[in-house]
């Protein structure tokens, strides 16, 4: 047999008996930051994504932070002069944390729970609310509701 013939036919074996893996991942652990189990059935699932890392992804990376809006979202974009839904034409980056909000201009409150995380920042009697809350769907958390008003 030709000797080049034989060195392709091994590296085409190699090759198909390779497993694909996620680019981000290091061997033997799941990729980007998501922890796999066996369930009772013996099949692996996938635990939920961790929320702080989410979190911070989130408010830094843009095209991660569209790609986690759940449109159509509920809640609106309300200014004195106009109601808006929101929209991939319309949505700004959101890049404050509610963990970086200035406590001494306005007021902060926020809830996390298993499967939902809501944050609320405002200003006393101004007309300045926003409102937003994350849901953890599938394993990974999304951002399902944002109510902005600027009045």
């Amino acid at each position: 047999m030709n000797p080049k013939l034989l060195i392709i036919a091994l590296v085409c074996c190699v090759i198909a008996s390779c497993k694909p893996t996620a680019k981000t991942a290091k061997e033997g652990q799941p990729a980007q930051g998501a922890a796999q189990t066996e369930s009772t059935t013996g099949k692996k699932k996938t635990a939920a994504e961790d929320f702080d890392k989410f979190y911070n992804r989130f408010h830094t990376d843009s095209l991660f932070q569209i790609s986690r809006v759940k449109f159509p979202i509920e809640g609106f974009c309300v200014s004195s002069d106009t109601i808006a839904k929101w929209s991939t034409q319309n949505w700004l980056m959101m890049r404050t944390r509610i963990y970086d909000v200035d406590t001494t201009k306005y007021k902060v409150s926020y809830n996390k729970t298993d499967k939902t995380f809501t944050e609320r920042v405002w200003i006393e009697n101004a007309g300045l609310v926003t409102e937003c809350r994350f849901e953890l769907i599938g394993g990974k958390w999304w951002l399902v509701y944002l109510q902005d008003e600027n009045n």
